[in-house]
């Protein structure tokens, strides 16, 4: 008959310890984002190629994305809404939206709105492309979707050698950016884009993007990590 090994019960509550300890160091290690987009194709195809690119880290990142169609301030309520109502805890809520063609009070009440329920606002004025079109040159005068379209079909077909034709919903634009484009010089040109303006009239700063704020956090998550880790 084999022999049983008996723990004593002292060792037996360490080993316990340990791995209670692991196991919260593990949870601990997670940085969850929300992040609630407009479109329902372009913005997630976009966030759920760079989240399978992100770059190993001590910090797993969990993002839960979430394409709805909806539009500015009827978005920012259901981020508002899809947190209060979640079991999982995120540790970031953003919601990213254009300008497009609303109003100047819807857009600025939307940002505002989420400012005040603490959701991150990833807006663009004025289109989402925007943050596409910085990846190849600095932009700085207004211009409209169709105008972003022609200028990133000139710069990729001039870095790949070949035609491209930009498709609003594909699933390779995350790709092309990464490949022929440069993610560190788009952020740099949209903080000083966004430095250009301090007023609060959100709709009147034209061309601007918050889009760059999400990707510095996605790539730093360690940043969220401690802060969370100082309200315990």
């Amino acid at each position: 008959m084999a022999r049983v090994l008996k723990i004593d019960n002292a060792l037996k509550k360490r080993f316990q310890r340990k791995e209670t300890s692991r196991s919260v160091n593990k949870r601990d290690k997670r940085v969850f984002f929300l992040i609630v987009c407009e479109g329902e194709a372009t913005e997630p195809n976009y966030f759920k190629a760079l989240q399978k690119s992100l770059p190993p880290n001590s910090v797993n990142v969990i993002m839960d994305i979430k394409g709805t169609g909806r539009n500015t301030d009827s978005l920012v309520d259901f981020a508002i809404k899809y947190r209060d109502g979640s079991l999982q805890a995120y540790d970031r809520v953003w919601a990213i939206f254009d300008r497009d063609s609303f109003k100047d009070s819807t857009f600025n009440d939307a940002i505002q709105n989420g400012t005040n329920n603490d959701i991150q606002v990833g807006w663009t004025n004025e289109a989402f492309e925007l943050w596409f079109l910085l990846h190849f040159q600095y932009v700085n005068n207004a211009m409209g979707r169709e105008d972003y379209k022609s200028y990133l079909e000139r710069e990729i077909t001039n870095k790949m050698g070949k035609p491209y034709k930009y498709k609003k919903n594909a699933k390779d634009t995350y790709t092309i950016l990464k490949t022929y484009g440069n993610q560190e010089q788009a952020i740099e040109w949209a903080k000083k884009l966004d430095n250009e303006f301090t007023c609060n009239r959100y709709a009147t700063h034209n061309p601007t993007t918050k889009v760059y704020k999400l990707i510095e956090e996605l790539a730093d998550p360690i940043a969220i990590l401690n802060n969370r880790e100082s309200k315990i």
